[in-house]
């Protein structure tokens, strides 16, 4: 009986680790992998237009399951595109695997047609790059890079040269056992009794939340309680902390609002959950504790007075019971009514006459969005001005997800982000909050939607400009140059692409255009033309920037307005007792 080619084996070790489909695009040196795919049963090839957006859809998909997600490319510039997708998926710390296929092996040296150098090419960009020469190292070469991929939460990439993937197998399949569940760090007594000494010590205490609260909601609420303190969160913190959260005065960084950069700012001790906040002009640089499972990650923001190397959820489940209950609240209640006082004043930015607004508010398209959209639905985010309107609008309840570049900040990643959400949750709702700018960088995957008939909803903020650039320019006292564009039509282009298509020029029309999209069947696209000077500043501005933007442009909107957020800081004021 024939052995199994390089190329069946190594489909058959994916099957086995729980792969259920290959994001790429067909080529030469995949052949052998193509059709090995093609007959073998629980796993499909599944075609997208560009490498990179294979490898976006692929993070999104490890990043809504938790599960390997795996993409291809062909050899030299097929594998090149996945590089930033493969970026935002290892920064993002979700477990893919990508096959780079090579050219002839025997060829490798030669300066042969589409040579590359794959193996080094993607070592920056994950934590396991090696390259298969010969069939004796299948399968546990690949093994090893799937159990990276899963356990440690990065990109694993495989080098494979098509000759090779032709070969005989020599060493037998075999069944394979991957470790899927991490196990738990406990922090030494000493860290814990230290942690529970500073929390005790300490009159105003500010936590704020980042990714890694994910599964510890009930323990940081209990905390807060404890020690009567505001909670804020990062953008990727928001969508596992914010909802149910009376202590919550919003989020710090360069898309933050509310009171979190003056909570943060004026405690007497900041806690650091679950955060790798990169943004250390934000923090305070004093006074800090931080708790991670990742002990890389400790102090390299700001300095620490105490690290705490642990598992979050296990980290506080420790230090509860050694925690003091604080009698005042006074910190507590000025940064909630703070945080109500910010909202209020900027609500008017978007709730006046925007019946009658043209070019339509951005905000208050977000902000119908959020209360239209499923209270499971999966939002995945262009980075740019939609990272805004995602971070202030839509309302996170523990089921929604939100899905973006948050860390490595690609343009164009909600369109493929969305495909690979899609197929991972083909029965939940998917929308991509796309920006003009992204979307026509990568406009090719619009005939993947159609093609695979994935019934996604892509909602087009079409402002006919680089927002988020236009605005850098304007805090550096620049005037902004090359950010706008000749308006685009992208419903026609839709339309042509064989998608249902809707365009909307004027507000009253925005909320049953969104109503009928989410209703329909399949794919869906709306374009909402926007207005261009809806821009946003982070919640502490220098004198500087502040000074460059005016000289640059007076008359630009500085904040839009928050949403159902404001509904959300008025609700937490009424914890505040009455005397």
């Amino acid at each position: 009986m024939a052995r199994p080619t390089v190329a069946e084996q190594f489909v058959q070790v994916l099957v086995q680790a729980g792969v259920s489909r290959i994001y790429g695009v067909v080529g030469d040196s995949l052949n052998p992998i193509v059709d090995a795919i093609r007959r073998t049963e629980g796993i499909e090839w599944v075609h997208v237009r560009n490498e990179e957006a294979g490898a976006f859809a692929a993070a999104a998909e490890a990043e809504l399951t938790g599960r390997l997600a795996v993409c291809a490319g062909s050899c030299g510039p097929g594998n090149t595109h996945l590089v930033q997708g493969l970026y935002d998926a290892n920064r993002s710390g979700v477990p893919v695997l990508a096959l780079a296929s090579h050219i002839p092996a025997t060829q490798v040296g030669t300066q042969f047609f589409q040579e590359t150098h794959p193996e080094r090419l993607f070592v920056d960009c994950s934590g396991y790059c090696e390259q298969i020469t010969t069939p004796g190292q299948m399968p546990r070469v690949l093994r090893i890079a799937v159990q990276h991929a899963i356990t440690r939460g990065e990109v694993s990439v495989i080098v494979l040269p098509g000759d090779v993937a032709h070969l005989e197998s020599e060493v037998p399949t075999g069944t394979s056992q991957f470790v899927t569940e991490r196990a738990t760090l406990t922090p030494p007594p000493s860290q814990v009794d230290a942690l529970a000494d500073a929390l005790n010590r300490a009159e105003k205490v500010t936590l704020f939340c980042g990714a890694g609260t994910r599964g510890a909601h009930a323990e940081v609420m209990e905390l807060a309680g404890k020690l009567h303190s505001p909670v804020g969160h990062s953008l990727r913190g928001k969508e596992w902390i914010q909802f149910d959260n009376p202590y919550d005065v919003g989020m710090s960084g360069l898309l933050g609002y509310g009171a979190c950069y003056e909570a943060m700012h004026e405690a007497d001790l900041l806690l650091l959950l679950g955060t790798d906040f990169p943004y250390d002009g934000f923090l305070p640089q004093a006074h800090t504790i931080q708790i991670d499972h990742d002990a890389t990650h400790l102090g390299r923001r700001t300095p620490l007075d105490l690290a705490v190397h642990g598992d979050l959820r296990e980290t506080l489940r420790a230090v509860l019971p050694k925690v003091e209950q604080k009698s005042s609240r006074a910190f507590l209640d000025e940064k909630l009514r703070e945080h109500a006082r910010s909202l209020e004043n900027v609500v008017d930015a978007y709730t006046r006459n925007v019946e009658h607004h043209t070019p339509i508010h951005p905000e208050y398209v977000a902000d119908v969005l959020d209360e239209l959209a499923a209270d499971d639905a999966v939002f995945t985010v262009d980075t740019g001005m939609c990272n805004v309107w995602a971070a202030r609008y839509l309302t996170p309840n523990g089921r929604r997800r939100v899905i973006g570049s948050f860390l490595h900040g690609s343009m164009a990643n909600a369109l493929p982000h969305a495909i690979g959400a899609q197929l991972a949750e083909p029965g939940r709702q998917v929308i991509s909050m796309s920006g003009d700018g992204g979307l026509g960088m990568l406009m090719g995957e619009l005939l993947t939607v159609r093609l695979h008939d994935l019934p996604v909803k892509i909602l087009v903020f079409n402002n006919s400009s680089l927002g988020m650039v236009k605005l850098e320019m304007l805090v550096d006292g620049l005037p902004d140059y090359e950010t706008d564009h000749d308006a685009v039509d992208y419903a026609a282009i839709a339309r042509g692409a064989g998608l249902h298509a809707i365009r909307v020029t004027e507000p009253e029309k925005v909320r049953d255009a969104l109503a009928e999209a989410l209703a329909h069947p399949g794919p869906v696209l709306v374009d909402v033309v926007t207005d261009p000077n809806a821009l946003s500043i982070p919640p502490h501005i220098t004198g500087g920037q502040l000074k460059g933007f005016m000289l640059a442009a007076s008359k630009v909107v500085l904040s839009g307005g928050v949403g159902r957020m404001i509904d959300l800081a008025r609700s937490n004021l009424r914890n505040i007792p009455r005397p």
